[in-house]
């Protein structure tokens, strides 16, 4: 190999001609460490494809979502008389649709000095904030927690549905605008609820928020999961999944029942559902409803639900729209803004258990 000399080298950029550390006086930085971006976690929930049913509107603002209900039954007719006439009942939901965004802008002289894409970046970590958004505020409505700014729980954010939150105010939009599964204190053939099969009115009407018994974040209790599937075997459904958080996760991976039932001839290691969570997300089963491990799954809270079955509807009025801005004189930038609505609207299908005593 052929050095350069020392003419030559005068007028060649090279990987020596380096900054020093307080600024220094080389022309460029090729190779630095401190140049790349050590990029953090994201923590991917694809909640709307888990739980959503996509809809769309025309419309703007509140918006009513219309459900068949059972109403009519075959009559036993006597000679020369007619069957009663009959019609069809339904019920109908309330989405109320609004609007979000964020602003992004950059200086232009920023835009000159850095020595990074500045506005790609920007557009990838908004990108990145509209996932985190929507992925907490599925999660929020579909668990029942409240968030003030989400508008999630009860009352304007400010309390979560707990397993004696009456089905009334489940259902009184102005109170719980995100809905909810089935409350305590429903009717049989009244609102929500109606007769399935040879279910008796006990598990029909019980609440589908569900103390497990313990107060300790993390805890779960298996009685819990099967009385869930029995609440939502009762209404037709079929339990298929349970949704939980890390610290469920490993209080499951620590009952000794869960990991004898999920070794495959002996073996512990490559077998475990420890194996494949970091990359399927799903850890195994219990009574047959498959296992996904998230940190969005609040920790106090965990889910049994149908996953043939979409227990919410999201409402969209217009998908996420990125717009050029002009925030002022020498700064670039761009608006991202969405609007679009969260709804309970199958609340026989899915059970909420609460870590609660």
């Amino acid at each position: 190999m052929v050095a350069l000399n020392e003419n030559l080298a005068a007028g060649v950029l090279t990987s020596l001609n380096t900054g020093a550390v307080d600024g220094g006086v080389g022309e460029r930085v090729l190779i630095d460490y401190k140049d790349a971006i050590e990029d953090y976690k994201i923590v991917d929930l694809p909640a709307l494809g888990m739980f959503c049913e996509p809809m769309t509107t025309e419309t703007g603002g509140d918006i009513d979502i219309t459900f068949a209900k059972p109403s009519m039954g075959m009559q036993e007719i006597s000679e020369g008389n007619t069957p009663q006439y009959q019609h069809t009942n339904l019920r109908s939901e309330r989405v109320s649709v609004g609007e979000w965004g964020l602003a992004i802008g950059v200086t232009r002289r920023m835009i000159e000095d850095s020595r990074f894409n500045e506005v790609e970046m920007a557009l990838n970590e908004a990108r990145r904030a509209v996932d985190r958004h929507v992925t907490k505020h599925v999660t929020y409505a579909l668990f029942g927690v409240h968030d003030a700014t989400l508008q999630t729980g009860l009352t304007g954010g400010t309390v979560s549905i707990i397993a004696t939150t009456g089905e009334s105010v489940i259902t009184t939009f102005a109170t719980a605008p995100n809905g909810g599964f089935l409350g305590s204190g429903g009717a049989v053939n009244s609102g929500r609820i109606y007769s399935y099969g040879n279910t008796s009115d006990a598990i029909l009407t019980a609440s589908h928020y569900v103390a497990d018994g313990t107060a300790t974040d993390g805890n779960v209790t298996l009685s819990a999961i099967t009385d869930a599937m029995e609440l939502i075997g009762g209404h037709g459904y079929n339990a298929s999944a349970l949704l939980i958080s890390p610290g469920h996760y490993k209080t499951i991976l620590n009952m000794a029942d869960f990991t004898s039932a999920v070794a495959t001839s002996g073996r512990y290691v490559l077998d475990t559902p420890v194996n494949s969570t970091s990359i399927t997300g799903l850890i195994g089963s219990i009574y047959g409803l498959r296992v996904y491990v998230n940190a969005w799954c609040p920790p106090g809270r965990y889910f049994v639900w149908d996953e043939s079955e979409k227990p919410m509807a999201y409402v969209e009025r217009r998908p996420l729209t990125v717009e050029e801005a002009n925030p002022g004189f020498g700064i670039v930038g761009s608006y991202m803004s969405m609007r679009y609505g969260l709804k309970v609207t199958k609340p026989m299908s899915g059970v909420v258990l609460l870590n609660l005593a």
